[in-house]
Order: structure tokens, then sequence, then C-alpha cells
């Protein structure tokens, strides 16, 4: 079908797959003869408890999922994480940050209020743009966990392969490169990931935690919802949930499945971004501001070294009908978030229009 629609490089929320809008637009007012819209019905319905139930088999499936972790959905999004995970997970109140960007920058400033945190290793010297080298970090005996952000969304640079933990429980946020590819679970204590990036719409996180890290034995100031066990004991409905996110969550996990799983989608992303990484390396205006092997599937920043021009470029593809291209400021330039949803024809599109815009200004 032919809609008026951009094409929407955002960081998130970002694009969705347009077979799963045009299915919840067709639900939206009468969810399967139920007689209301899922925006609408109560979370204790037997009607909505059918959504969650299947939105998390269909993430255990795609997932492969071992039995002894818990799927649990989380209002808050990533950003509550940041503080949960340290509430929940400092038994000795030490822990280990790899600081590899904004986001695990922030994550470990939150992580400080709860307890000891030792940043194992940063790639700040280069304003991250590049994963250090994690193969001996040094960890306390007593550390509880460590932490990564597995692929940074604004300096745009991913984990080639996972740190040697040494034993201790791997944390990562994996919010924006979710479901990008197949996923070995049982290799980390934890995973979570805000979904307004690769799977659904905002205010929700998903986390994949593993049993034996659920605690009772909390600070008694825990708030009650800041509790893992909380969401564990009441399948994720101890409160009402984001039951909207929940609902489209679980339409993108059934099209995933549908298309090949993470397998699949692997394949796509890889030749989607040889499409943006041929062109800035063949290119003698713009430069990608990652070291090769680090480079994000999901996230492409890239500038021309000159801010005058890039925002002269960020207002031609607005202008083009290439929507939320410009660049974090800590990184500047623009920024081209191909996620799971962005089609290859919208990167051979910018790239086509990229392409005329040096051959015009260069």
């Amino acid at each position: 079908m032919n809609y008026d629609r951009s094409y929407n490089f955002s960081a998130g929320p970002a694009t969705m797959p347009e077979p799963v809008l045009e299915e919840i637009r067709d639900e939206v007012m009468n969810y399967r003869g139920s007689g209301m819209s899922v925006m609408e019905m109560s979370h204790r319905s037997p009607v909505y408890q059918q959504i969650i139930d299947e939105a998390e088999q269909d993430l255990r499936d795609l997932m492969h999922i071992p039995d002894n972790y818990k799927v649990l959905f989380i209002q808050g999004g990533a950003t509550l994480q940041f503080a949960m995970i340290p509430m929940n997970l400092m038994k000795n109140g030490v822990a280990c940050y790899v600081e590899t960007g904004a986001w695990s920058k922030k994550a470990i400033s939150e992580a400080k209020k709860y307890g000891e945190v030792h940043v194992a290793a940063s790639s700040k010297d280069r304003n991250f743009c590049y994963i250090p080298d994690c193969d001996d970090l040094d960890i306390p005996e007593n550390a509880d966990y460590v932490y990564i952000c597995e692929n940074e969304t604004i300096h745009g640079v991913t984990w080639p392969k996972l740190p040697d933990t040494k034993g201790r429980v791997l944390v990562s946020d994996q919010s924006s490169m979710f479901l990008s590819k197949p996923c070995n679970v049982s290799d980390y204590g934890l995973i979570y990931a805000g979904v307004q990036k690769n799977v659904g719409p905002a205010g929700m996180v998903v986390v994949i935690i593993r049993e034996d890290l659920i605690r009772e034995d909390l600070d008694p100031r825990t708030p009650v919802y800041m509790s893992y066990k909380t969401h564990a004991d009441n399948g994720s409905m101890y409160n009402t949930p984001n039951c909207w996110a929940i609902y489209c969550c679980g339409k993108v996990f059934k099209y995933l499945k549908s298309i090949g799983g993470l397998e699949e989608m692997e394949k796509r992303n890889i030749a989607k971004a040889q499409v943006m990484y041929d062109f800035l390396d063949s290119s003698k205006m713009f430069t990608g501001t990652v070291d090769k092997e680090f480079r994000s599937l999901m996230n492409i920043p890239f500038v021309t070294g000159d801010k005058e021009l890039d925002a002269k470029v960020v207002a031609a593809t607005k202008a083009a009908g290439y929507d939320n291209l410009k660049g974090h400021k800590s990184v500047g330039g623009l920024r081209a978030s191909v996620y799971n949803a962005m089609p290859k024809e919208g990167v051979e599109a910018l790239v086509e229009f990229l392409k005329k815009f040096e051959e015009e200004n260069g």
C-alpha cells in the first residue's frame, strides 16, 4: 500500500514494521471481536492474559530463552533499570562497569548511588569511538556483576564479542540492538532493553533475568515496584502494565518469527548497514566516526568535519523526507539509525541522496 510516510531514521522512538502497523490499525477499534480496543480493556481480562502470554512465549521462541530465566515487562524504560539493577543485584555493594558511551556513562552515575562502582575499562579517551579490550579486566573478587551497554545508541559502537567477566554475572543493556541478531541468553545473568528503538512504542522495558538473581533480601526501603521479585511473582502484572506496548511488541515478535527469526534479521541488518558503510568509506565529504571493527549495525554516526555543512545536510535531508538525521551534540554531524524495521530501500535512498548532495556541494 502507498502511505504518505517518510523514511524515519530516529534513534527512538523509531520506525516499526509496516505489516505490524497495518494489523494494529485494523484491530484498534475492536480487538478480535472483543468490542473494544486493547487500549481500553482490563489487564485482568482473559483476552488480555492471552495477549501477554503469547508475547512472552513468542519472545522465548525467538531468543531460545532457557526455562531458568524470567521474562518481565516493566514500565519506566531503560533509564529506570540504571537504578533497579544495582538495587537488586548489588548484594555485596560492588559492581564493575565498562564505559563505552553516553548510556553506560549514565548507568555508572546512577549505580554509584547504591554501592561501589569500578570502571573496569573506558574508551572516553577518544570520545567513545571504540570498545576497549576486555579480555583481562581487573574485577574485584566481591564484584556482584559486570555491566555493559552492548550497543551505544549515541556513539554508534557495538561489542564484537562479550567481555571476560571471570565468572561474574554479565548484565547487558541491549536497548538499541535488541532482537537484531541471535543472542545466547545463557551468556548473561540479565539482559534488558527499552522497547522504543527496535520493538515497539515507548514506555516499557523487557528484562530477561536468571532466576537465581531474583532476591528477597533487598534493602527494606526498596520501593515494591523496584524489586524484580515483585514482577516475577506477578507475571508482570503487579500493577496495570503498559498494556498497549506489550500488545504492540507481541505483534513485532510474531512478525520476526514469520520472516525467519533473528538469523534472517541479522542477514538483513548486515546487508542494510553495509550499504551505508560502503558509501561512507568511499565518500570524500562524509566520514564515519567509529573504528571499523566496532561499528554498530543499528546506529551510524557520520560527519563532514564542518558544523555549518553538517547543518546544511541535515536541513536538506529533512526537506527531502528523510527524518531525524541530526547527530547527537556529543558526536555532532548526522546519525542514521537503521533498526530492524528500516527497509534496505530506505538506506539505499538516503545514500543516493547523500551522493547527490556531495556532488552538488563538494
